[in-house]
């Protein structure tokens, strides 16, 4: 029996009807987008806490405000992926939030010419002064300098040789904003000109995030893998964790949309410990850094755009050695040792290399998630990797059933039927499980399928027979990370 499911059986008029069925020609996979989470300025002109497609960095400026946290974060995701979907989430600052404030105090004129090289948030500001230049006319000129720049997050004012800087956005994403002289130093010409001194107040006294309840509840049932989120704050990051978690959010049965949230934070390795301790969620992947010009929301965008570069390649591979563009590297005697980078790896903070010429690499990107509902240590979500096999796997084994199994009867093993007939049994559902299984070995995500074709349990339910119920012992593929040598050598 051929299992038409539109040409009526009792058709008379001749001659020739088709009808097409797509069960066995599915290939599709999903598309994978991106989100960025950030503040937006009241210049962008996008609606608050509803999500946009993003066309690029220049609309970025547009819909956020050019100097806007969002903006910038969309900036540094393009520089290290130019191809994948991008979308914003963007949110306003919080009503009674308080602006981060910082300063920068000319105490004594140079002797001699030379150029400022200023960073802030790793924007470079060069202004050249002269020997004998007041302070306060120096003060002036790098005022002038830093508001020039329409992606600067800050805003600069001059008083009486002190430049006075309010960040853009308001709440404690201005603390991160980092301000120095001369990051390259003297191999790249960067010094102060002699005599000029000076004093940096660092921009602090940031306070209030925006509330994120009605801007993740806009997002309905559209798909987002990959999350970069601007704030690290305890309420944010727990807004997020509900709404990815098992039970009730995107990663739950009912709605298996899922997605990883990645963030970033700035801190010694002691507060790195602290702070990562206080979290534990599969579902985000926090980067530990300090001393860095490049703000934390650049550095979670960046680190959401490799990922999303690599998992949608091949989500099996490690992310290890993957570099990370325009993040900049903080000076060597900032940077976490290997006893430190390894005490991170078990406290949930994710940890990058330098190479020689200053390029960023993640080390190793792993969840937060380290103990169970017992409060035991439990490796089981450990690392990154697992999280994008089990969405590709999940995936693409929904894909076969609502394809190839959306409008069938179901019948108990043993039932003879005619062949050709729209009805399987659970040895038949079985059979497929372990034919796509194996394709799945074969491209490299999962392993051991002997052994997943023996363990693998499809039944129908005992209460309700028109439900399967399905026991998948999938084993999956793992990641090359460590290689352990002993060199046994020998004199002669």
């Amino acid at each position: 029996m051929i299992p038409f499911k539109n040409i009526p059986a009792n058709i008379r008029v001749p001659l020739f009807y088709a009808e097409l069925d797509a069960s066995h020609a599915n290939t599709a996979t999903a598309n994978q987008r991106a989100l960025l989470i950030g503040p937006m300025l009241a210049s962008g002109i996008a609606t608050p806490n509803v999500p946009l497609i993003s066309s690029g960095v220049g609309d970025a400026g547009v819909q956020a405000g050019p100097s806007s946290v969002l903006a910038l974060m969309t900036a540094a995701y393009r520089a290290n992926d130019q191809f994948g979907e991008l979308w914003y989430l963007p949110v306003p600052d919080a009503g009674g939030a308080t602006a981060a404030t910082g300063s920068i105090a000319f105490t004594a004129p140079p002797t001699a010419n030379g150029t400022l090289s200023l960073y802030i948030a790793a924007i470079l500001v060069t202004i050249p002064v002269t020997a004998g230049q007041a302070i306060a006319s120096i003060a002036t000129a790098v005022t002038a300098a830093i508001n020039l720049i329409t992606s600067m997050p800050v805003t600069a004012v001059a008083a009486a040789g002190v430049v006075n800087l309010t960040a853009d956005n308001k709440g404690l994403v201005g603390n991160d904003i980092d301000i120095r002289f001369n990051y390259q130093g003297t191999p790249a010409g960067e010094a102060i000109p002699t005599g000029l001194t000076y004093t940096i107040t660092p921009m602090a006294g940031g306070a209030t995030n925006p509330t994120l309840a009605t801007a993740l509840g806009n997002l309905s049932d559209q798909p987002y893998d990959f999350i970069a989120c601007a704030f690290t704050d305890a309420t944010s990051l727990d807004a997020l964790k509900a709404f990815l978690n098992d039970q009730t959010g995107r990663w739950s049965w009912q709605q298996q949309v899922y997605g990883h949230v990645f963030a970033a934070y700035r801190g010694t390795w002691a507060s790195q410990t602290t702070f990562g301790l206080t979290r534990n969620n599969q579902h985000e992947s926090i980067m530990g850094f300090n001393d860095s010009p490049t703000p934390a929301w650049q550095w979670a965008a960046a680190l959401c755009a490799v990922t999303a570069v690599s998992v949608r390649a091949d989500p099996g591979v490690p992310m290890q050695t993957v570099a990370l563009s325009g993040v900049s590297a903080p000076p060597q005697q900032s940077r976490f040792t290997l006893s430190q980078r390894n005490t991170l790896l078990y406290d949930g903070i994710s940890t990058f290399t330098v190479g020689q010429d200053g390029t960023v690499a993640v080390e190793n990107l792993i969840t937060t998630y380290q103990t169970n509902s017992f409060g035991q240590p439990d490796n089981s979500y450990l690392e990154i990797e697992t999280m994008f096999l089990l969405m590709y796997v999940l995936r693409r084994m929904s894909v076969m059933v609502t394809t190839k199994y959306a409008r069938v009867k179901l019948a108990a093993d043993g039932t003879r039927f005619a062949p050709g007939s729209n009805i399987v049994t659970p040895s038949v559902i079985r059979a497929d499980l372990i034919a796509l299984y194996q394709e799945m070995e074969y491209d490299g995500f999962v392993q051991n399928s002997n052994a997943f074709a023996q363990a693998l349990i499809v039944q129908q339910n005992s209460q309700n027979p028109n439900r399967i119920d399905v026991l998948w012992p999938g084993t999956l593929i793992d990641q090359l990370r460590i290689f352990a040598l002993l060199a046994q050598f020998r004199l002669s």
